[in-house]
């Protein structure tokens, strides 16, 4: 499992693919959401605006990725 730090309250689906070297683009990650297996703590997925916040887990076409907090 991959940990993912963000320095904020939330990443959006759309913003994390995009951060996950997934996609080059804001409009790439929207057609990739739509055409890929993705789940957030176990619930399928397709809105890029999801809000992803620490402790959240997701599961990108089999590679699992762990929200921490960058935050001390």
């Amino acid at each position: 499992m991959g940990k993912v730090y963000i320095n904020s309250e939330y990443i959006t689906l759309g913003q994390f693919v995009k951060f996950c070297n997934l996609v080059n683009s804001g409009s790439e990650s929207k057609l990739f959401i739509l055409n890929n297996k993705i789940s957030v703590n176990g619930v399928n997925e397709k809105r890029r605006g999801r809000k992803l916040k620490v402790n959240d887990t997701v599961l990108i076409n089999g590679v699992s990725y762990y929200i921490c907090s960058s935050n001390k």
